[in-house]
């Protein structure tokens, strides 16, 4: 338990501090026009306020990732607390403050806009495939963990098919229609669902005859699957997630002070945190490894939720806390279609303020996702992992060559890029989705690659710094 606990006040202190320095870094400025104003066009560029902004950032960034991650992450053992908590810290908070930040400072551009402008025109073309790769499996993943989450809970009384056709036509409608009409204005009750439930999982567990166990560094997979790296694509949202950069974009389009960007984007990321602990604890101390791996491998880690929560909280509180289990990827998956959607719009410059233009893209996307809901979910969710640690990368390079190009300190960005860049190479050198080479010589091949993307790092940073810096970073 004591593990636990200081891990939550690290990770409370640290908002105050190493947020409040990369804030200071980044240097917001009060009086600048953000795009919610500058670009007020009642879809997508809607001023709101702070806290609204926040938990919908929560809501956006929050999906299955740090509930089912961390479930799966606790096969490891208490080391993965350890993750969780330096994750978001040192990378996951960064990510998402600068990403949400130079977003602002660019017009509430979308990844693929922003790794055109400072990585390179065919960086646009490449993340952009990314970007809506990663969108459409994180779509499709978060339409059916709350069905199956929905039909637990319903007792298999409705068929999971048909609450799939009910969460895709709410994702359609938030999908076309403006931000403040539906995700606005019922994100807050979403918001109490999921606090409530989650508090409760958190706060019972605390007082109940289960122990949460104290920090080791043994691999207790009952599979033996090594640490290094499956463990950084398994937790992913909860410590780093590339999903956060394509969502931060969105409410980079709604708020209304750059000042308020810490609060929104770094002290979100530090909330999922919290609750991916919660999470990683509650498996972790009433499951054996075991155990947990034969409920995970039963179908999807929704059996583990809804076992955990009835067991802590009873029927009436464990119902509520897998409501707000349902909650997190639905509010996810709402966002993911809907920044897709944006991604399209802005690659092929086709404006969105008329339906009929909305529609034209969102329909196919629609399509191809309930395609794809026929796929096994784990195999979904291993390209999903390591689709999303690709984006995170790139997130963070970006970050990286613009802190470069301000002549500021780019080594709070550089340090966790370049992990989890290397990381990124040796699964998909390693696992069976990729290469399925040995894991020393993935160690020894992704150490090659990584390198050679710090050259070209650096080779098109003194590039871009010659060049007139007006012309690279917007200050508009």
């Amino acid at each position: 338990m004591f593990t636990f606990l200081i891990s939550i006040v690290i990770l409370v202190v640290a908002y105050f501090t190493y947020g409040k320095f990369i804030e200071k870094l980044f240097d917001p400025i009060e009086a600048r026009k953000t795009p919610a104003h500058a670009n007020a066009d009642g879809v997508d560029f809607v001023p709101m306020n702070k806290h609204k902004n926040a938990l919908i950032q929560l809501l956006n960034i929050a999906g299955t990732g740090p509930i089912f991650g961390p479930i799966m992450g606790a096969l490891y053992g208490p080391v993965a607390f350890l993750w969780i908590v330096i994750g978001s810290i040192f990378a996951g908070a960064v990510h998402d403050y600068l990403t949400g930040m130079i977003s602002i400072r660019n017009k509430g551009a979308h990844i693929p806009e922003l790794a055109g402008k400072f990585l390179g025109a065919a960086s646009r073309h490449i993340v952009n495939v990314f970007a809506l790769l990663l969108l459409l499996l994180v779509g499709t993943v978060f339409v059916t963990t709350p069905a199956s989450l929905l039909s637990i809970l319903l007792d298999g009384k409705v068929a999971v098919g048909i609450i799939i056709v009910i969460i895709f036509i709410y994702y359609f409608l938030s999908t076309i229609l403006p931000i403040d009409k539906i995700i606005g204005r019922f994100y807050p009750y979403f918001g109490a669902v999921l606090l409530v439930g989650t508090l409760g999982v958190g706060i019972a567990l605390l007082f109940s005859e289960y122990k949460i166990p104290e920090l080791n560094f043994t691999n207790m997979h009952p599979g033996d699957l090594p640490i290094f790296p499956i463990l950084f694509f398994t937790i992913t949202c909860g410590a780093l997630s590339g999903f956060h950069a394509t969502q931060s974009p969105i409410i980079s389009r709604t708020v209304e002070k750059e000042s308020q960007g810490r609060y929104i984007f770094y002290g979100m990321m530090i909330a999922e945190a919290i609750i991916a602990m919660i999470w990683a604890a509650a498996a972790m101390s009433i499951f054996d490894g075991q155990t947990l791996s034969g409920l995970i491998n039963s179908g999807t880690p929704s059996a583990v939720v809804n076992e955990v929560s009835m067991t802590l909280l009873g029927a009436v509180g464990g119902t509520i806390a897998v409501l707000g289990a349902i909650v997190l990827p639905i509010t996810s998956g709402d966002t993911a279609f809907r920044a897709a959607r944006s991604i399209i719009a802005d690659y092929i410059k086709v404006d969105q303020t008329k339906m009929v233009k909305r529609l034209a893209i969102a329909i196919p996307l629609f399509i191809i996702s309930a395609v794809l809901t026929q796929i096994d979910f784990n195999l979904l969710w291993r390209y999903f992992s390591w689709a999303n640690q690709a984006t995170a990368a790139i997130a963070l390079w970006i970050a990286t060559m613009y802190l470069y190009i301000q002549a500021k300190n780019y080594l709070v960005s550089m340090a966790p890029a370049i992990f989890i860049t290397y990381m990124v190479f040796v699964y998909i050198l390693n696992q069976k989705i990729g290469f399925n080479l040995d894991l020393n010589l993935s160690f020894a091949v992704g150490l090659v690659l990584t390198a050679i993307i710090i050259v070209m790092f650096y080779s098109k940073a003194r590039k871009n710094r010659k060049e007139d810096v007006q012309t690279v970073v917007t200050v508009e």
